[in-house]
């Protein structure tokens, strides 16, 4: 049997969003919406998904996923006094952020990661099961957290 290759994550780790929006401004970053996250956000802004579609989506990939439009800055569209505007309803990849697994992927990524989020080292220590969890989009950081010690976003 091969051994199990070590991750630098294995024995967990520290994070606590801080609301700073920072997440919401990376380079070159798109954010990706199923059609069922494209449905949650047009009800919950009181729009008709081709009102929310024509407004807020830039490309729609093979029909099963939509990549929104830039806001300010090349900011997320939703982005507003470093606020999330669909918050409630914000898709999967920012439920996620920052157990991506481009930024798990090594201890140099990690790092590159966290000079740009504050929360990164802080806080609640997330064990490797419960990134792994994440990391397959079985459950979102909200989730792990309610199900350890808080809510992060509270």
């Amino acid at each position: 049997m091969a051994e199990k290759k070590e991750r630098f994550w294995d024995t967990g780790l520290h994070f606590s969003c801080t609301a700073c929006g920072n997440c919401c401004q990376l380079d070159g970053g798109k954010v990706f919406l199923t059609e069922d996250e494209v449905n949650r956000a047009a009800e919950y802004l009181g729009m008709s998904i081709d009102e929310f579609i024509a407004t807020y989506i830039r490309a729609i990939v093979e029909q099963e996923s939509y990549v929104l439009r830039d806001g300010e800055k090349d900011c997320c569209i939703f982005l507003e006094d470093q606020k999330c505007n669909i918050y409630p309803v914000r898709p999967m990849q920012c439920r996620t952020f920052p157990f991506w697994p481009e930024n798990v992927k090594s201890l140099y990524r990690w790092k590159i990661v966290a000079e740009d989020c504050p929360g990164i080292g802080q806080g609640r220590l997330y064990t490797a099961e419960e990134i792994n969890d994440v990391l397959k989009n079985r459950k979102t950081v909200e989730q792990v957290s309610e199900e350890g010690l808080t809510n992060l976003y509270d």
